[in-house]
């Protein structure tokens, strides 16, 4: 994996929290704590 690609996966992963966290309210963090383990494990196949 590339910087940039790292880069821009963080940003997503952290937009995503910060959208959760503003307007959900904290309700689909459990959700995305799950879809960014799934993210992870897909990532490490990869390399």
């Amino acid at each position: 994996m590339t910087n940039p690609i790292a880069v821009f996966l963080a940003l997503v992963i952290f937009a995503a929290l910060g959208y959760d966290l503003v307007f959900l309210n904290g309700q689909v963090s459990l959700f995305l704590a799950r879809k960014l383990a799934d993210l992870i494990e897909w990532l490490a196949f990869w390399r």
